[in-house]
């Protein structure tokens, strides 16, 4: 497995180098850069703009900033953020791990949801809770995160009013966070994240509890499903060990591009409940052209990218005994 890692580390190095230009270069060539208000603004004279374009490496060519951009990154060191004048690692880091505890949450409860569900529509075909579960979530298939996002945020406020109950609708944490003891500030976040993630869950188990649901008849009707049951093999061992694990192969496939996508697909929600995640200081970083701020999100994507393969082919090797990286 070690080496098989290591083979795909090799791999990625000609595509990270390629997607490094591409971010770069198409960055670089949108219209205007950080300097454009500041050239608006009549106060500030040319030689301070100077100096500013000095500072920041805007004054060299552009092959230059990129070489220095990427013998810079490969000693992790992503930049300087122009909009907030730190280093884009400790800009940017702190909102991955905000994106990666919501993700986390949602995660839990997808599968918590989505797998019972699919299983269930699979094995007690056209049932009335089949039907029931297949009509609700037909339903919520038909509405964007964003807006469930805001029924939701409607609900709680109802129901703060008629319970009087302090449910959190926006942030990450409480004002009396500080003074929390370590388990207090665990269970303060863990509330925040609840409803954020449980939107994100809601809106995406539709798809999923239909795909498993059909995966998993297929799957039923086999002929190595229908010897196990021949053999006197237990219905739960053919529901769980057999189908299912057959079944979510090619979902633990997918994994790889999951992750990536997942914490960028969790903006609309972040924004719509003000938490602290990367959408809302990319959108940030997009309004005031941090030019560096935005590349560096986008290598830290490619990274997740490669550890959600590396993840993937793990598991696959856990899910499916043919597998092996020998």
């Amino acid at each position: 497995m070690a080496i098989f890692l290591l083979r795909r580390l090799l791999n990625l190095l000609p595509t990270f180098l390629l997607a490094s230009v591409l971010v770069f270069f198409i960055i670089y060539l949108a219209p205007g850069d950080f300097l454009t208000p500041a050239r608006l603004n009549p106060g500030i004279s040319a030689q301070q703009l100077h100096n500013l374009a000095e500072r920041f490496g805007l004054d060299r060519p552009v092959y230059q900033q990129y070489l220095q951009w990427l013998w810079n990154m490969l000693h992790g060191d992503l930049g300087l953020s122009f909009q907030y004048t730190q280093p884009v690692l400790d800009v940017a880091w702190p909102r991955v791990v905000n994106s990666m505890k919501l993700v986390a949450v949602y995660l839990v409860l997808f599968y918590a949801i989505s797998i019972p569900l699919g299983v269930y529509g699979a094995v007690r075909q056209y049932s009335l809770g089949d039907r029931i579960s297949g009509v609700v979530f037909y339903f919520l298939l038909g509405f964007p995160s964003f807006f469930i996002a805001l029924l939701a945020i409607f609900g709680i406020l109802k129901l703060r009013q008629a319970t009087g109950w302090q449910i959190p609708i926006g942030g990450m944490t409480s004002n009396n966070y500080d003074q929390l003891s370590a388990a207090g500030k665990f269970w303060d976040t863990f509330k925040h994240l609840i409803i954020p993630g449980l939107v994100l869950a809601v809106g995406d188990v539709a798809g999923f509890t239909r795909v498993l649901r059909g995966q998993m008849l297929e799957h039923l009707r086999s002929d190595f499903i229908r010897t196990a049951r021949s053999k006197g093999v237990p219905e739960f061992s053919v529901v769980y060990k057999h189908t299912l694990r057959n079944a979510i192969i090619p979902f633990v496939a997918g994994i790889g591009g999951l992750l990536p996508t997942l914490i960028g697909g969790a903006g609309f929600v972040e924004v719509v409940f003000a938490y602290p995640g990367i959408t809302p200081m990319l959108l940030d970083a997009l309004n005031a052209q941090d030019f560096y701020l935005i590349a560096g999100f986008s290598v830290l994507t490619m990274v997740l990218l490669f550890f959600g393969n590396a993840i993937s082919d793990i598991l696959l090797t856990m899910v499916d005994p043919r597998i092996r990286y020998s």
